[in-house]
């Protein structure tokens, strides 16, 4: 005969195995919600709008990445334009310039045009506009002789720009034989051609736009860029040519 007990009425299987046979029953637990600590709050550092500086503020001992810009505070700010030969600095240039049309009038080329009305303050002033027709470098510059408010003069190195040779456009660059711009080029040395590729000299370069003129590839390689630094009136002095 055997010791073991039947089970009480309710109890179940699972009853016995918990240890609940003589009716102690473990207390259910109950579904609670774990307690969580929220993250501490992430705190960011006050936002500061920093300007970027001019020019002419870089370097300055008294400059304040901090300060504000005033937002009525009106900055002029030229066009970049191909001026004739001799032209001073552009701001003394449109104020002094009278628009007389005398360069225009004298030049034996034509290539001294009105600027059109998308230069804004510069539009009816003399440019140069090298698509149509470059300067063609002149020995005795008519053009700055006829110009009676000096805006253009002989005491600087008449240079109008600087051009560069796109290489991904040139044909030289491409297996294609062409020299056009070094063999037209009106200052000597200022393109040279090297293993049949041409470079330009900015040294000797005047920006006369020759080389942009001629060139023949089928999207311009010549790109041309303005002088944005030319003489002002202080150095300037009238029909004392500069000493090459």
């Amino acid at each position: 005969m055997s010791d073991q007990q039947p089970p009480r009425e309710g109890l179940s299987r699972r009853d016995l195995l918990h240890g609940r046979l003589f009716g102690h029953r473990d207390p259910e637990p109950t579904a609670e919600p774990p307690t969580t600590t929220p993250p501490p709050e992430r705190r960011h550092p006050p936002l500061v709008m920093r300007y970027p500086r001019t020019t002419r503020e870089v370097g300055a001992a008294d400059a304040d990445p901090e300060k504000s810009i005033e937002p009525n505070t009106a900055r002029r700010r030229t066009i970049p334009i191909l001026r004739p030969p001799g032209a001073i600095d552009e701001e003394s240039f449109l104020n002094e310039c009278t628009r007389c049309n005398r360069c225009i009038e004298v030049c034996p080329h034509d290539a001294i045009v009105h600027a059109p009305p998308r230069m804004r303050e510069a539009a009816g002033t003399p440019m140069i506009d090298p698509d149509h027709q470059p300067c063609m470098m002149c020995n005795d510059f008519p053009c700055i002789t006829a110009c009676e408010p000096d805006v253009l003069t002989t005491h600087v190195r008449p240079m109008m720009g600087t051009a560069i040779v796109t290489e991904h456009l040139c044909l030289a660059h491409h297996g294609t034989t062409c020299t056009v711009c070094s063999e037209r080029c009106p200052v000597e040395g200022a393109i040279q051609v090297s293993e049949g590729k041409p470079k330009v000299k900015e040294s000797a370069c005047t920006g006369c736009g020759v080389c942009r003129y001629v060139c023949p590839a089928p999207e311009n390689a010549i790109l041309l860029m303005p002088a944005f630094i030319r003489p002002t009136p202080k150095t300037r002095q009238r029909n004392k040519p500069v000493n090459e």
